[in-house]
């Protein structure tokens, strides 16, 4: 009795109450702590249900959000050199690039769009910050390049959504060599009298701040995103005195003129329709559709027979 008790009853419960549970049903917020729902977070475009905190969202999920029906189409964007410079630091530059496609599911750190967004047609880029940090190197300055192009062939305003660390190092001067290629891409645009709107999210730093993300014509920012060229911490260092609170936080450059404004990611596509609508001076944004005319009469006519038809017979009454 004591080997049934002490061994089989225990190992038949262990089979039958085991459950497999997936590791990726929760996610916690980094702000307050909150465990939020897999289902319920990407409903909310990864912004945190209780605090409000905006999280990590990537270009494809982004640009399902952004435009009608979840429609999209890619541009091609030319392929630069791999390695140009044969870097090698505590791993191959080849081999982290196969690590962050691994990783992102993403062929580089930028990917370009075309669609409509609340009907009004709009050509979108947008970095991925899980990719190398959405470092700029070649192939981002090749998309924007690429973008701009496809822009100015199309007469369609170009709508930029930055997050990126800065140059890639691994390309050296190559890297810094597109601050002044996104600059005449973007100068194209205004020749051609298109707007250009950047969305800037967290972080955007470094060069990518001193070119193409700052270019705009109307800067937007998420809610508490990181926008600088040297991060707070290296100023600290350098001229070691404690900075203000929120110190190079989108409500900070907000209220320093830097930016026009700040809104919040479940609200970003309204926004952008109305300003892109108006800047290209088109009427505004049509919120929903009525049914043609002669689908209302005819609908109205059906319902008339119908009803004639459900009314009772009347007899007349003998007198």
């Amino acid at each position: 009795m004591n080997w049934i008790t002490n061994y089989v009853r225990p190992r038949i419960n262990s089979i039958f109450s085991r459950r497999e549970t997936p590791d990726n049903l929760w996610t916690k917020c980094n702000e307050c702590g909150t465990m939020l729902f897999h289902r319920e977070l990407s409903d909310n475009l990864n912004v945190c249900t209780n605090c409000g905190h905006h999280m990590h969202i990537s270009p494809r999920a982004r640009f399902k959000a952004l435009f009608d029906g979840g429609i999209f189409s890619e541009v091609k964007v030319p392929a630069p050199t791999p390695d140009p410079l044969h870097f090698k630091d505590q791993k191959r530059y080849p081999d982290r690039m196969k690590a962050a496609q691994k990783q992102t599911g993403e062929h580089e750190a930028m990917l370009v769009v075309t669609g409509e967004m609340g009907r009004t047609p709009i050509v979108a880029c947008a970095q991925d910050f899980s990719f190398m940090g959405g470092s700029m190197g070649m192939y981002v300055g090749n998309a924007i390049i690429a973008a701009a192009e496809e822009a100015v062939k199309l007469k369609r305003p170009l709508v930029l959504f930055s997050a990126a660390g800065g140059a890639r190092m691994q390309e050296g001067i190559l890297s810094l060599m597109q601050m002044p290629r996104t600059t005449v891409a973007v100068q194209m645009l205004k020749e051609a009298g298109l707007p250009y709107i950047v969305v800037l999210t967290h972080p955007t730093t470094g060069g990518v701040t001193a070119s193409y993300a700052m270019l705009g014509d109307v800067h937007i920012a998420e809610p508490n995103a990181l926008i600088c060229f040297a991060g707070p911490r290296v100023i600290e260092q350098t001229i070691r005195e404690k900075l203000p609170e929120g110190f190079q936080r989108a409500e900070y450059l907000l209220d320093h003129g830097m930016l026009d404004r700040v809104t919040k990611r479940t609200e970003m596509r309204d926004e952008l329709i109305t300003i892109t609508r108006m800047l290209m001076g088109l009427t505004p944004a049509v919120r929903g559709d009525l049914p043609a005319p002669e689908e209302v009469e005819v609908a109205e006519a059906a319902a008339a027979v119908q009803a004639s038809a459900d009314l009772p017979v009347e007899t007349p009454k003998k007198k």
